[in-house]
């Protein structure tokens, strides 16, 4: 899933807004539940200008980074003022904020669900979570990346790459696709997050298995590149701040991770990284948003999405965060780095239906069978 590496121009993209930089969260890489937010009393309870708002406001449930979360329910509220005091945000990985919909589906305390992937909407959507809502911007995005009949939306999107050590490699040498990373030259040079506990790295695995599966209907010789993949692996990382420690080191000087922090990263740490856009192809997973069924909440949600889907609101997120917006952004609200030469995202074709069918068995495979015998 990597992409084309952008010139060095980033390196120059102002500091100021680089204090600000954040990663959004991964479903299998995020901290606890964070409840932040807390209604003012002195607050105003009248509902905004069209439409029937009650007092009680809005509770976001959301796996982005805090920071980020803060400062969008700030400028909410500043265009929305009689919502001022009366949003709550949960911070919790996507998975953990499905099951509280779940666990609250008879009795729902929120209204609005940020973030999470496709597969996981849909869940929540067949089990008659989401309401259904066609927001402002629907049409600036791409049927592919929204529900058909209304109930999420792609915010934005997640490619997968490589990513090397830019003290050590160049974008020439640095491996140039996926297959590039089972060969002998690669031997000790590779660190990997750990693979069952992240959602990033199942999605990446599971994606070079399912690139074999669907030449053929069979996965065997997907397990093969894991395989050398796994004997030219020299760490499995139990975090990410790990891997990119060992990464920054030198203990590996290749990982596979997503673009978002592939752009973040140099900036926000300094760290010494760049990038490649395999040449086979990316997965690249949809991070969506939608209105959870709660009649109590839905007037907040819906001026909620369709304040942070517009357009002007996500080309400050690309700037500022480094988000790939899902919606087709206007040229003279793009970011540098989105305007520079050679950016481009290489989308691997994928059935993300029968995808999804297979990655739990693929990944069981994987954790029984290859990882730590790549050598054997």
């Amino acid at each position: 899933m990597a992409l084309n590496r952008l010139p060095r121009l980033i390196a120059g993209v102002a500091f100021t807004a680089a204090a600000g930089l954040a990663l959004a969260g991964c479903a299998g890489d995020v901290a606890p539940a964070e409840n932040t937010g807390t209604p003012d009393a002195g607050a105003s309870s009248a509902a905004p200008e069209g439409t029937t708002a009650p007092s009680e406001g809005l509770t976001i449930l959301t796996g982005r980074d805090k920071d980020e979360v803060a400062w969008v329910v700030s400028e909410f509220e500043k265009e929305f003022p009689a919502y001022a005091g009366k949003v709550q945000t949960v911070i919790a990985g996507a998975q953990d904020n499905l099951d509280r919909m779940r666990a609250e589906a008879g009795n729902p305390q929120a209204g609005f669900l940020w973030g999470g992937t496709q597969q996981q909407f849909e869940q929540a959507a067949a089990e008659g979570l989401l309401a259904s809502y066609t927001p402002k911007s629907d049409s600036a995005v791409p049927d592919k990346y929204k529900d058909p009949n209304h109930q999420w939306i792609a915010e934005m999107l997640l490619p997968e790459v490589i990513i090397y050590n830019s003290n050590l490699l160049t974008k020439d040498t640095a491996p140039q696709d996926w297959a590039d990373l089972g060969k002998p030259e690669w031997k000790d040079k590779i660190v990997i997050r750990d693979v069952m506990a992240s959602g990033t790295m199942r999605t990446i695995y599971a994606s070079i298995v399912y690139s074999s599966f669907a030449k053929d209907g069979s996965p065997d010789a997907g397990y093969e590149l894991l395989k050398q993949i796994d004997a030219n692996t020299v760490s499995y990382a139990a975090n990410p701040d790990d891997m990119y420690t060992q990464l920054d080191q030198g203990t590996g000087q290749v990982t596979v991770w997503n673009m978002q922090d592939a752009l973040i990263q140099p900036l926000k740490n300094n760290r010494p990284w760049g990038y490649i856009m395999p040449s086979s192809g990316a997965p690249v997973l949809v991070d969506g948003v939608g209105i959870i069924k709660n009649d109590k909440q839905e007037a907040a949600a819906k001026d909620f999405m369709d304040f942070l889907m517009d357009p002007t609101m996500q080309a400050k997120l690309a700037t500022d965060y480094y988000q790939i917006p899902a919606m087709d952004i206007p040229t003279d609200q793009q970011p540098d780095w989105m305007k520079a030469d050679g950016f481009n995202i290489n989308e691997a074709k994928i059935d993300w239906k029968v995808f999804a069918e297979h990655q739990d068995e693929w990944m069981t495979y994987w954790a029984d069978n290859i990882k730590g015998k790549g050598n054997s």
